[in-house]
């Protein structure tokens, strides 16, 4: 939790103050005396008994105790001007804007560890090093400009970036976005994005707090925490919208499976988001522009009315809605013949509603005033601009006035951000957000209404055969798991397995071939990937032909034994799960056998995944046709492919060693689901987390 003095601190003093504005230790100083910080404001400056009117103290030594230090200073100096303030100024917040620590080299990283020691001891809270600071409604922390409109319920925003915070806040300032606080963490040396959401958390107001926050993420250090308050933030109300830039080091390692293969650190990042219930943006225009999106009213339906004086760009904006599954409803009867007769000859109501370049201040009125009762239409887009032959105040003075007093949404896209520079930015002044580009706009807005973040409970799984489970695990040693342990595993998670019979030696296979039910598949043990050495031989019908076929397998360089199954004819379909650091285990379903890293039509999800769950992820793959059945070929038993993955699912939670995971393929049919290959890798770490500890964080 941060400390209250880190974020409303009744003082302040900047280390490394000075007159020079162009630094950051005097811009933040000129900042925090331009915005008006109400508290004690003081300065250390070696040189300077005054710095821009504010006191300023020659030595750390000299000040009084203060809440809150700004540190602009070499980095060899922070280190002793901690020491003093946390050991005899009783300051238990602090914002280094220094450079020179981890992100340097190996000194550095010890020095920043030291720093942060210190402040630990101290019970303070450090955001930085290598930031540029903090703001919110009680002060203005930061060396850069500009400085953005705050307003309580303007978006709270956490960015990893101080230079990418900077980019953000110029493009948000144009558009008319506000901010509640922004936080910038550089090093995240102690507070991290995972701990400002916690803040942010524990003390949301539903009354009073922002209900908007964005997210430009570089590192997740704590992926379980970040989902625990991104999940209450949005459970309270909240929408959250974020940028995850980079991935991990272990999603670079080279794959050993094809869910290794598949399960990259993107799909962790992106199963998170999903799980959490965060709209994932992959730019800071698009990330602004959600947001300008989230600050509307809500609508109550994808029906969407697009108002224009300008043919091209509703035309683009029509086909990015359409594309992305809103509707463009076609506006007909004799309440749209009424409005066509109030505008000018050409104008066109059908939807896109065009009142051409000539159309004026009146007729937009009249045609919100149509859409605002319609009962097809839920939302509106207005697109206007200006050739600049003419003011537009009066146009812009009606849709301030309609999106203040209209039930349903209403968009305002202005292009023409040169003619009519200072309309826009009057219609900003009086609240509104103005969008510029309607192609930016249309993405976006899909984004934000197919964009779904209900809660889907799941229950604690009954796991009837705990104890069985880790008794066999735990006998275990790391690797890769004998195929009779994997079976035996995924019997007690509740998952048939075809019958496999290990064979060694030629005694084994003489005692087997006068049980089993032709035909037979064999597959090699020993080698990683079966297909790739030839190791799968299928329908083998005969006595003779299952010798001549085992010798032809242990022939394999590295082949340890042969398995022996029935073959089992159906739709071959996959099953996966991926461990990856600190990050939960992420479970993949698809089409299966060699298909899976060819066609890589994949779904994905974070344990724990109830059925409603899996079911989502099975129709939201490309091939669910074809699993449902298509041109009179039979589809395959969904709800049991469903119970599979939740089975999977519970088996992570029950055997938290499991790294990863491969069942493929396994044979389908409209009555049946069979696994007939799995491959299973162990893999210990000093966590676990029980089931129910999950469930609840989850």
């Amino acid at each position: 939790m941060l400390h209250s003095k880190l974020i409303h601190p009744k003082s302040i003093v900047v280390v490394g103050g000075s007159d020079n504005i162009h630094s950051p230790g005097g811009r933040v100083l000129k900042n925090l005396i331009d915005h008006q910080y109400k508290g004690q404001l003081f300065v250390v400056n070696p040189k300077q008994d005054c710095v821009q009117g504010v006191k300023a103290y020659n030595h750390i030594n000299d000040i009084p105790e203060v809440d809150l230090a700004i540190i602009a200073i070499s980095a060899k100096y922070v280190f002793e001007t901690v020491k003093v303030l946390t050991q005899q100024k009783n300051t238990k917040g602090f914002i280094i804007f220094s450079a020179g620590f981890s992100e340097k080299d190996e000194n550095g990283e010890k020095l920043e560890k030291e720093i942060v020691e210190l402040i630990n001891k101290a019970g303070g809270s450090l955001l930085g090093p290598n930031n540029i600071g903090l703001i919110n409604n009680y002060y203005t922390g930061v060396f850069t400009t500009p400085i953005p409109k705050l307003d309580e319920k303007g978006v709270d925003f956490i960015s990893g970036s101080g230079a990418t915070a900077v980019f953000i806040i110029e493009a948000a300032k144009s558009m008319g976005l506000t901010f509640s606080s922004i936080y910038t963490v550089g090093n995240s040396a102690q507070v991290g994005v995972e701990e400002i959401l916690e803040y942010l958390d524990d003390s949301f107001k539903k009354e009073t707090s922002s209900k908007v926050k964005l997210l430009y993420i570089e590192s997740i250090k704590n992926p379980l925490k970040f989902l625990k308050h991104t999940a209450s933030l949005i459970r309270k109300g909240c929408k959250i919208a974020a940028i995850k830039a980079g991935s991990s080091e272990a999603g670079n390692r080279a794959a050993s499976s094809h869910t290794g293969a598949i399960a990259n650190s993107d799909v962790f990042i992106d199963t998170l988001f999903k799980k959490a219930g965060i709209i994932r943006c992959y730019g800071r225009n698009e990330l602004i522009t959600v947001a300008g999106i989230l600050q509307q009213k809500e609508s109550e339906g994808k029906n969407i009315a697009i108002i224009t004086h300008a043919g091209g760009p509703a035309v683009m904006l029509t086909d990015v809605l359409s594309k992305n599954g809103l509707i463009i409803p076609h506006l007909e009867g004799k309440e749209s013949e009424a409005l066509l007769n109030q505008l000018f000859d050409g104008s066109s109501v059908s939807n896109p509603i065009d009142f051409l370049a000539t159309g004026n201040a009146e007729q937009l009125g009249s045609i919100i005033d149509y859409c605002e009762t319609a009962s097809e239409i839920d939302a509106m887009a207005v697109i206007f601009g200006s050739p600049g032959l003419t003011t537009v105040d009066d146009v812009y003075a009606v849709l301030d006035e309609k999106i203040r007093t209209s039930k349903k949404p209403i968009y305002a896209i202005l292009p023409s951000v040169v003619n009519v520079k200072n309309e826009i930015q009057e219609f900003i002044k009086k609240g509104n957000i103005a969008f510029h580009d309607e192609v930016l706009f249309g993405n976006a807005l899909t984004k934000v209404y197919n964009h779904s973040s209900i809660r889907d409970e799941t229950k604690d799984p009954d796991f009837k055969n705990f104890q069985e489970a880790r008794k066999l695990v735990d006998a275990l040693p790391d690797g890769y798991m004998s195929t009779e342990s994997a079976v035996t595993l995924l019997e007690y998670a509740g998952v048939k397995f075809a019958t496999p019979y290990n064979v060694k030696n030629e005694v084994e296979l003489d005692q087997v071939s006068k049980s089993i039910p032709y035909p037979v598949v064999l597959k090699v043990e020993g080698p990683l990937h079966k297909s790739d050495v030839g190791g799968v031989i299928l329908n083998i019908s005969t006595e003779a032909e299952l010798h001549d076929s085992f010798y032809k397998l242990m022939r394999i360089e590295g082949a340890t034994s042969v398995i022996i199954q029935p073959m089992i004819k159906g739709m071959e379909l996959f099953i996966g799960a991926k461990k990856e650091t600190n990050y939960p285990h992420v479970i993949l379903c698809g089409m299966g056998g060699i298909f899976v890293e060819v066609l890589k039509d994949i779904s994905a999800s974070m344990i724990p995944v109830s059925e409603n769950v899996a079911l989502k992820m099975i129709t939201d793959l490309k091939a669910y046709p074809i699993l449902k059945g298509v041109r009179g070929q039979s589809g395959i038993n969904i709800k049991l492919f469903a119970e599979t993955i939740v089975n999977i699912s519970n088996l992570l939670l029950m055997v938290p060693e499991i790294a990863e995971i491969d069942l493929n393929p396994l044979m389908a049919t409209a009555k049946d689901l069979t696994a007939v290959d799995v491959r299973i890798r162990l893999e210990r770490t000093d966590e676990k987390l029980q089931p129910n500890e999950f469930n609840e964080i989850a």
